[in-house]
């Protein structure tokens, strides 16, 4: 069977290693040694200033929102994973899609403008497949309507603009370390700020608002993660390079099947940007012929994933938008797996039935 994608996991011993010290201290959570080492050892990596290790990328999203006290209208993309919109609606903002880029699949800058009004009160943008979004038109409209910015950074990790980090970018930038992506501490997330006061808000209302243990500091949440989530992370930060390098490579070798032949559209990476190729994303020509590939891939156990499908304007919880290009696009995308553990053989074989049903 070929997922998505498949989780990389570290050699079983040298996660044991970590347990061994976790069973010694006998201290699980509330940020422990591991939590703390692995924040100062991601901050390195990413060569950011502020980070704080969450239970997820979704709590990371409502706690940025929370902490810059968001409240009515949020401009956002309707092209995104459901946690974009979902955690907007869960802190009683609403979510107004301003439609997207057909080459990028980002949010469309020259018509967020047009949506912004009285009650708009942030712009959140998400950076999919972890290209980076059109930032300084985005952050030049932020800062004539005085309106905050949080990138949805879920599939960011690594990624660079300008030879900076792509997280130093906006007020929050928000991270996802789920099984499914390239980085993953099983489960967790983390939320990144060059400004050391928005930092500290978020720390609080991390751990239920506490300042120390009989005083708080504001309303907060349970969005601490463990020791054993923070081992992983560790464990796998040691492999990230090599991590990086194979996912760039079974990129390029998709593309060495598809990049020449007609009836395929792919994503157009920001230029400027040291993109991660965590995904690959296939744009085809309707979708028909997306849903007859992903049935015949299925069949041969294989399992591609519509991201992002439905577009997000479609859920019965947000008002319907018009949205045409979002639309369009979710209906016949297919991101084929990608994983640390595929073989080429693997992608080969992928890459031929794609290809066979469409009558190449």
């Amino acid at each position: 069977m070929i997922p998505v994608t498949k989780p990389f996991l570290p050699p079983q011993e040298e996660y044991e290693y970590y347990l061994k010290g976790i069973w010694k201290r006998n201290w699980l959570t509330n940020n422990g040694p591991l939590v703390n080492d692995l924040e100062l050892k991601l901050k390195h990596y990413l060569k950011v200033n502020h980070l704080l290790f969450l239970a997820n990328g979704t709590l990371g999203l409502q706690i940025a929102i929370k902490a810059l006290k968001l409240k009515e209208e949020v401009i956002t993309t309707p092209f995104s994973y459901v946690a974009t919109s979902s955690s907007l609606v869960w802190e009683g903002c609403t979510p107004v899609f301003v439609d997207i880029n057909p080459e990028t699949f980002n949010i469309d800058p020259d018509k967020i403008e047009s949506a912004i009004t009285e009650k708009t009160t942030a712009i959140l943008a998400t950076h999919v497949f972890g290209n980076p979004c059109e930032i300084e038109k985005i952050e030049a409209i932020a800062k004539r309507n005085n309106l905050a910015v949080i990138y949805d950074a879920a599939h960011c990790f690594s990624v660079k603009y300008h030879n900076k980090s792509l997280l130093d970018y906006g007020d929050i930038s928000v991270l996802s370390f789920h099984a499914t992506k390239l980085y993953h501490t099983v489960e967790g997330g983390a939320v990144v700020t060059t400004d050391a006061e928005l930092l500290k808000k978020m720390a609080y209302l991390r751990n239920f608002g506490h300042e120390g243990t009989e005083a708080f500091n504001g309303i907060g949440i349970n969005g601490k993660n463990s020791e054993f989530h923070a081992a992983m992370g560790l464990c796998n930060l040691k492999y990230i390079d090599d991590i990086l390098a194979r996912y760039k490579s079974n990129y390029n070798y998709y593309m060495s099947w598809f990049a020449k032949r007609p009836g395929f559209a792919f994503q157009k990476i920001q230029a400027d940007a040291e993109y991660n190729f965590a995904y690959f994303p296939l744009l085809l020509e309707n979708e028909q012929k997306l849903k007859k590939v992903k049935s015949e891939l299925e069949k041969h156990q294989i399992f591609p994933r519509r991201y992002f499908y439905p577009s997000l304007d479609t859920l019965e919880y947000i008002r319907k938008q018009n949205v045409p290009i979002a639309k369009d696009i979710a209906s016949h995308i297919l991101c084929l797996p990608m994983s640390y553990h595929y073989a080429e053989e693997e992608l080969e074989m992928v890459s031929r039935i794609v290809l066979r049903m469409l009558r190449y």
